[in-house]
């Protein structure tokens, strides 16, 4: 019975610019869950290259799913502890003869920075690009340890 009413209220709050029943707010929300926030813009923008990240005792291991490229068109680097991956997709080549309806795969220059859970060596990264996936490992440094200090009175 609701459903019948559903089309005249969205009529209504459209044509007030406002919402007039809770079927608008929930329709909103499901359409931009993080839209009223205002870190929505860095949510969005946070998303891409997905990344997995896991750590063993002796090194941390980032995954980022990076489909379409090639190693030559990532860029990593590694400071105070952050792993910053960047570079660009390309638009392919557009055919004229294809109409476009939708063009949904994102194109255009990328930078995700990664802050590291625990301290890594500057030397001894490595970094491997198989089948779409970039995988670089990162070895640990070692802890230090704790030293005795003699008090002096």
């Amino acid at each position: 019975m609701f459903k019948d009413f559903l089309p005249s209220l969205r009529r209504q709050s459209l044509a007030t610019k406002r919402p007039t029943s809770i079927a608008d707010l929930m329709e909103d929300f499901w359409r931009e869950p993080f839209a009223p926030f205002p870190a929505a813009p860095f949510l969005k923008e946070a998303r891409y290259p997905v990344v997995d990240i896991s750590e063993t005792d002796s090194e941390i291991q980032v995954k980022a799913e990076l489909p379409g490229l090639e190693a030559k068109d990532v860029n990593v680097t590694l400071q105070n502890d952050v792993l910053t991956i960047q570079g660009e997709k390309k638009f392919e080549d557009e055919e004229k003869k294809d109409n476009y309806h939708r063009i949904e795969r994102s194109y255009g220059s990328f930078l995700r920075s990664i802050p590291l859970p625990s301290a890594v060596k500057d030397d001894g990264v490595k970094a491997r690009f198989d089948k779409g996936v970039l995988t670089v490992t990162l070895p640990k440094k070692e802890p230090s340890k704790s030293t005795s200090v003699a008090i002096e009175s």
